[in-house]
């Protein structure tokens, strides 16, 4: 029985590194894209439907943070995993990614190993939790309820007030994305009330002390995601 194999598009301007991105995940086996800036992508995205696309930062016709921005606004891409490569000196570009719906991002100088095994872990990241519903996530020990408002660890029930629920179920129901700290007010707090960086912390804080360390981490000048370690 043949498998299906993921359609990865890279969206790059430099032809070197598309030769070597291309070259390494086709002998992983994943079908490969490639476009050479962010106008392109969009168009060729529309009609191969990638599983993910990586994209460059900085490109001629249309940078990766506005091609990201475009593609998200589209229903079809809402899912679709989106990784940007960025210099080591670009962290103002990578918090700029995140904000418009990255999921990821890739530090050059590009490492084909390391890239390889990164792409890997994203594409399973759908899988990474045992279920993911409408209204429960069941991940590791972790049994979150929406509707019943209840979360379970190994069996035992835990006790959390309503926005310290939301927050674990935001970033519990997509594991391994980073969520920014406008992304998160976006969802738990919407525009009802004034919140600070400090009100997300403090949040955070009283889910590491009732669920332990292992589940939320800190991406340093970005936001939080979900991670069992």
């Amino acid at each position: 029985m043949s498998t299906v194999k993921q359609k990865i598009l890279i969206v790059d301007d430099e032809p070197d590194i598309l030769e070597l991105i291309e070259y390494n995940l086709k002998k992983e086996g994943y079908q490969v894209f490639l476009a050479n800036n962010g106008q392109e992508g969009i168009s060729i995205a529309k009609k191969v439907h990638p599983d993910l696309i990586i994209l460059d930062i900085m490109m001629p016709k249309m940078d990766g943070i506005e091609a990201c921005r475009l593609m998200r606004a589209i229903p079809e891409f809402k899912n679709t995993f989106m990784v940007f490569l960025t210099a080591r000196s670009e962290e103002y570009s990578e918090i700029a990614g995140f904000n418009v719906g990255a999921d990821d991002y890739i530090a050059k100088p590009i490492k084909p190993r390391a890239l390889v095994s990164r792409i890997n872990a994203i594409l399973r990241r759908n899988s990474s939790a045992d279920e993911v519903s409408d209204n429960k996530v069941e991940i590791g020990d972790l049994v979150i309820d929406r509707e019943a408002y209840l979360v379970y660890q190994s069996g035992q029930k835990v006790v959390l007030a309503k926005k310290e629920f939301e927050l674990l179920y935001l970033l519990a129901s997509k594991p391994g994305k980073v969520y920014t700290r406008e992304s998160i007010l976006k969802n738990i707090w919407e525009d009802s009330v004034v919140v600070t960086n400090r009100t997300i912390d403090v949040h955070i804080r009283k889910l590491r002390e009732k669920l332990g360390e292992n589940y939320v981490a800190t991406v340093k000048g970005v936001g939080y995601k979900f991670e069992l370690s």
